[in-house]
């Protein structure tokens, strides 16, 4: 699938976008959501937060595919799931 970049306004973590787009005159909807994943402890190392977000991708619901890791901040990352067109199919 080809990539758009497009500027949505800011949403709180943890919430669900959709975007509804028209290709050659067949609509489509595609779901996003941006979660915030904290990291534990005071100051984890570099291994322990990769251990904490690769376990979190693993084990996260195999109707949403990961499609963006953000810039880790100093307590949190933002990821950013899209549902599967699979998935949306069978909705």
């Amino acid at each position: 699938m080809r990539e758009v970049v497009i500027l949505i306004p800011d949403t709180e973590p943890e919430q669900n976008v959709e975007i509804e787009v028209r290709i050659n005159g067949r609509s489509k909807t595609l779901q996003y959501r941006v979660e915030l994943l904290t990291w534990e402890g005071s100051s984890p190392t570099p291994e322990e937060k990769f251990s904490v977000l690769k376990h979190h991708i693993d084990a996260y619901d195999k109707d949403w595919e990961l499609v963006e890791i953000g810039i880790p901040e100093t307590e949190k990352i933002p990821l950013v799931f899209r549902r599967n067109s699979q998935s949306e199919n069978q909705a």
